[in-house]
């Protein structure tokens, strides 16, 4: 067997140690063979077990993208089972929602899901809104706060696919993909003040309107991502090392998917038509033309880690269309709601989901009455998508780690809460 090099990308996927060093040697006419941990009892040969070894992949691993342990058992290169150890960032969120009063937490909203602050606000304000029952949203800031979420669901996607890039091996994407998430800051950094946690969306509106000309450029950023985005698919897409690391890969059946509460392109990766902007609209979601991605990819099959990023890649596509829609049909008028200083939301509990650049995201709040909330949960859709890692590694090889842990672009602040 030839070598070409020593990046790994050159060699066969599927090759294990024991047929590298047999090829290697001549070893391959010897009578007495490595066979795995678990044996046929039919098999006549004598047989040479291996011992299982444990391997901890993190917390300190550049590729598990935040402080995640990995817990590996590994049969030679060979993946036997992964548990996912988290905690190790917890921030006690929920806790803090139920000491404070409920427009104070808009600025903890956004420090879950750092790449999605803007979805995080929205989440967060309807929740409040259809728990006090009364207030009426002006029709501009809705309009404003689908503009902002899809414009965040994009500037999350460049950071999944630029990072997912990095870890298969291709450094280009990512420098492409932080490029362009910098105009979508400057767009952000305009209405807001703040280039990572905003605190822009509030409860009954936005904390103030869109400035002088700021569509326009807006439209600008629109024009100039489309090229950018088939760049995506010639450097990384379409690229044949890319698509063999990647295709058949951390396959997630459907079903699985369904049982273990993944959403978002975990789902639709795995080819359910699933997305809460269509299924449940809120917001004014429904006024809009916009087509739901789902796997395969180019090429592997469904549920792979290539149907995940593709899923991601055409999602963008579609996220700049609602933009442009929106903008077009942005109506005057004013952007927040006249509301007394302290709420005093009336008892009962309410939950609301939306879609996040991660999944579906959860606001379950109970009301006493007070001007805090009784009980205040958040259900994460990173953290019900990294459950399934176990289900969708075993077999998997150790190098193929990196890739499945990237194809479900977990944010470990919103993991941990």
């Amino acid at each position: 067997m030839a070598i070409h090099g020593c990046y790994t990308a050159r060699f066969p996927r599927r090759l294990l140690l024991k047929d590298f060093m047999e090829s290697l040697l001549g070893m391959t006419a010897q009578p007495q063979r490595l066979h795995s941990a678990h044996p046929s009892p039919d098999s006549p040969e004598p047989h040479l077990v291996t011992d299982e070894m444990v391997l901890n992949m993190g917390p300190q691993h550049p590729s598990t993208h935040g402080i995640l342990r990995l817990i590996l058992k590994l049969d030679g290169e060979v993946v036997r089972d992964v548990q996912a150890e988290i905690g190790y960032l917890h921030r006690c969120k929920e806790k803090i929602g139920e000491n404070l009063q409920y427009n104070q937490y808009t600025t903890y909203s956004d420090r879950m899901d750092y790449l999605a602050g803007m979805n995080n606000n929205v989440g967060h304000a309807i929740a409040v809104e259809r728990l006090m029952g009364n207030i009426q949203v002006p029709e501009r800031a809705e309009y404003i706060r689908v503009i902002m979420a899809e414009l965040n669901r994009i500037a999350s996607h460049l950071v999944a696919l630029g990072t997912y890039g990095v870890d298969i091996g291709a450094v280009t994407p990512f420098l492409y993909a932080f490029r362009d998430r910098e105009k979508i800051l400057d767009l952000f950094e305009e209405v807001s003040g703040a280039r990572l946690l905003y605190n822009y969306v509030r409860i009954g509106g936005v904390v103030r309107d869109l400035p002088e000309g700021w569509g326009d450029r807006c439209r600008k950023f629109l024009d100039y991502l489309a090229p950018r985005l088939d760049e995506f698919d010639t450097v990384l897409s379409l690229n044949p090392i890319f698509i063999d690391r990647t295709a058949k890969v951390g396959v997630l059946p459907a079903d699985v998917a369904i049982n273990y509460g993944c959403t978002g392109p975990m789902l639709r990766g795995s080819g359910v038509k699933r997305d809460l902007r269509k299924d449940e609209p809120y917001s004014v979601y429904s006024r809009f033309s916009f087509e739901t991605p789902v796997g395969p990819g180019p090429r592997g099959v469904v549920g792979d880690c290539l149907a995940r990023y593709w899923v991601r890649i055409r999602e963008m596509r579609e996220s700049a269309k609602i933009v442009r829609q929106a903008l077009d049909q942005l109506p005057s008028g004013p952007v927040m709601a006249k509301l007394p200083r302290i709420l005093r939301v009336p008892p009962g509990e309410v939950y609301v989901r939306t879609e996040n650049p991660r999944g579906e995201l959860g606001f379950y709040i109970i009301s006493d009455g007070s001007p805090k909330p009784y009980r205040f949960k958040v259900r994460s859709p990173a953290y019900c998508n990294l459950s399934v890692i176990g289900e969708i590694s075993r077999g998997a090889l150790v190098a193929d780690m990196v890739a499945i842990l990237g194809s479900i672009d977990i944010v470990l602040g919103e993991v941990d809460r």
